[in-house]
C-alpha cells in the first residue's frame, strides 16, 4: 500500500513526509494555482524534502507536447518524474511514447474500466479513477476501482501481468481510503487534511486520557 499526498503545499508535504509514512505527491494545476507558486519551484522544493515520487501535469491538447515536456521535466528533475496525462487520444498517445523511452506515467481523468484498460495498453505507470467525481455523477467510485482490480488481476492470471498501478484519487473522506485498499488500489492520493484524520478515532482518544489517568495514579502512588 502507498499513500500519496494531494497537494501543493510544500510545508504540509514536509510536516507529513518527516512522519515516513507518505511514498509520494501529486499535483495539478488547480493545486498549483491554489498555491501561487511557479510549478517547477514546488518540484524542486519536494525533491528536497525527499519526496520520492511526484506527478506533474502537462497541460496541452498536442501529444507532441506532452511528450516534448515530458521528456523535458525527466531530464531536469530525474527518476522521482511521473508525467501526468488526460485519458484522452492524444494524452494515451503521448503515453504510450514516454513509457517506452521508461518514463513514468500517470494517466488521470479515468472514469470507467474501459478508460484504465486503454491506459494500460498505452504502458501508464499509474491510471488514477477519480472516486469522488464518480460518486458525484450517481456511480460507485469506489466499485470503479474494484472492476479496475478484477479486470487487471485477471488478465494477470490469464495472460500477462499487469504492471499499471491502481491510483485512487479524488478522495474526500477517510472512509474512502480504506474502502480504496480493500477494493484493490495500490496506491491513494489524498489532501492533507484527510492524511491527518486517518490518526483519529474515539476510542483511541478515550483510551489515551484512561492511560494517562491511570499512569497519573500510579505515580501518586510512588509517593
Amino acid at each position: 500500500m502507498k499513500i500519496f499526498l494531494d497537494t501543493a503545499d510544500v510545508d504540509l508535504v514536509g510536516k507529513y513526509h518527516e512522519t515516513g509514512l507518505i511514498d509520494g505527491v501529486t499535483t495539478n494545476p488547480t493545486l498549483i494555482k491554489k498555491s501561487g507558486r511557479d510549478p517547477e519551484q514546488v518540484y524542486k522544493e519536494l525533491t528536497i524534502i525527499g519526496v520520492d515520487d511526484i506527478s506533474m501535469e502537462i497541460v496541452t491538447d498536442d501529444y507532441y507536447e506532452f511528450v516534448k515536456e515530458g521528456r523535458r521535466l525527466r531530464e531536469k528533475f530525474g527518476d522521482i518524474t511521473t508525467i501526468k496525462v488526460p485519458c484522452t487520444p492524444q494524452g494515451l498517445r503521448a503515453c504510450k511514447i514516454l513509457a517506452d523511452e521508461e518514463i513514468r506515467v500517470n494517466v488521470t481523468l479515468i472514469f470507467s474500466a474501459a478508460q484504465a484498460i486503454l491506459a494500460s495498453k498505452a504502458g501508464a505507470a499509474y491510471v488514477s479513477p477519480f472516486v469522488g467525481r464518480v460518486d458525484d455523477n450517481s456511480f460507485s467510485g469506489l466499485d470503479l476501482i474494484k472492476q479496475i482490480s478484477d479486470i487487471y488481476e485477471k488478465q494477470s492470471a490469464l495472460y500477462n501481468p499487469v504492471s499499471t498501478q491502481i491510483l485512487s484519487a479524488s478522495i474526500r473522506d477517510v472512509g474512502s481510503v480504506s474502502a480504496s485498499f480493500e477494493y484493490g488500489a495500490n496506491v491513494v492520493t489524498m489532501p492533507p487534511s484527510i492524511f491527518e484524520k486517518m490518526y483519529n478515532h474515539v476510542l483511541t482518544d478515550k483510551g489515551l486520557d484512561l492511560f494517562q489517568k491511570d499512569w497519573e495514579a500510579v505515580n501518586v502512588l510512588k509517593i
